[in-house]
């Protein structure tokens, strides 16, 4: 990258910051920090430069959300773009849509696992819709999200459908710089699990699994069990910088219709604070204190269908 090519790249990116970024007050700070870059850039091939601007842009914000990011196969001018799309498309079998584990143990506790992030609620809905199918009969579930990094306000909607009761319920309020806030709420689903949830979290979770376990504990509806999480609530739009970089821009806040807040770089605390590599066994013995077992015996901790 030349000297030039790296000044108008700075400059782009200080441009949408001022803006679009939904934090206003924090954005003058950004883009001062920017300033006077281009030497550190020049001489970069891209993956590289989106590796120091984004480290650039943390040491500013302290927003995980605010990067840049290298797509080698072509950035795209958004996220609604066909490039994204695509992504998500070829992504969406080989990961289920996010559901990376569905188990019913022996004794009626049910096992949900989210990992490495949800797709869009269309290529997500028929794995959420045959995992909460095998679930149907669960007494108590537990929805692991330590490895759980991302997925869309839609996608937590549509699984807190099958957790949040048979009327609809407000999760949150999503607000830009302009126009009118986007409410979100669910769609009570035909197979529900009724019974108590314990919600597996660790440093990791991130941005909209975060969501998940913050709506669940803030309606009460779930103990959350393990670390703090990540603390991304701020949803994101992208911008192509160039043909091969994009621009990561938290565009929109986060409200949830309880707390009236959200999670932004507090993350979502524990109820039952614990290593993170402990939260599974934590959970099972809390629920288990609480909720007998079919055949009224306690089973093993690790009793399993297989």
């Amino acid at each position: 990258m030349t000297e030039n090519d790296a000044a108008h790249l700075i400059g782009r990116v200080q441009e949408l910051v001022s803006a679009r970024y939904i934090l206003q007050d924090r954005a003058p700070s950004i883009v001062s920090h920017l300033s006077a870059g281009e030497a550190e850039l020049t001489g970069l091939d891209p993956e590289t430069t989106a590796t120091v601007l984004t480290r650039r842009l943390h040491r500013a914000s302290n927003d995980r959300h605010l990067r840049i990011r290298y797509r080698p196969d072509g950035a795209a001018p958004n996220f609604a773009g066909a490039e994204h799309e695509a992504r998500h498309a070829a992504e969406a079998p080989r990961k289920a849509g996010g559901l990376r584990r569905v188990e019913l143990l022996a004794d009626g506790i049910g096992l949900l696992q989210i990992a490495p992030s949800l797709s869009p609620v269309h290529l997500a809905e028929p794995y959420v819709r045959a995992a909460f199918t095998l679930l149907s009969s669960a007494t108590a579930l537990v929805l692991d999200l330590r490895e759980g990094r991302g997925g869309t306000p839609e996608t937590v909607a549509l699984i807190c459908g099958h957790l949040l009761g048979n009327v609809p319920v407000h999760l949150q309020d999503v607000e830009e710089l302009s126009g009118p806030p986007r409410q979100f709420w669910t769609t009570p689903a035909a197979t529900r699990i009724n019974g108590p949830i314990r919600v597996l979290t660790s440093h990791a979770t991130f941005s909209g699994c975060e969501e998940l376990a913050y709506n669940l504990q803030a309606l009460g509806r779930a103990t959350t069990v393990g670390e703090t999480t990540g603390g991304g609530a701020h949803p994101v739009e992208a911008f192509r910088l160039t043909d091969v970089l994009e621009l990561h821009l938290p565009v929109a806040r986060s409200v949830n219709a309880i707390t009236g807040t959200n999670w932004e770089q507090l993350g979502v605390q524990p109820d039952l604070p614990c290593p993170a590599d402990q939260a599974r066994e934590t959970a099972l013995r809390d629920l288990r204190s609480t909720v007998p077992s079919p055949s009224g015996d306690t089973p093993h901790p690790e009793q399993g269908t297989g």
